[in-house]
């Protein structure tokens, strides 16, 4: 589980490096603006909608645990 949720990170970072990266050379050079900013942006967001599920799953099975504050008190 730890090797899936850094795994998830890295995605999530690399996809918003990659849409800093088309946000700031897009349509310099006279060239004409695409849809690659967006498309990467959008991939971060499913990444992370994935990682939430993927943990939402791991600690419905038991395979993680919670920790930390007691429910309730």
């Amino acid at each position: 589980m730890t090797y899936l949720v850094a795994l998830a990170f890295i995605a999530i970072l690399a996809s918003l490096g990659a849409g800093l990266f088309f946000m700031l050379k897009d349509g310099t050079d006279g060239k004409r603006k695409t849809s690659n900013m967006a498309r990467a942006l959008a991939f971060r967001v499913g990444f992370s909608v994935l990682l939430f599920v993927c943990i939402l799953i791991a600690w419905k099975m038991g395979y993680i645990q919670p920790t930390g504050i007691p429910a309730g008190k």
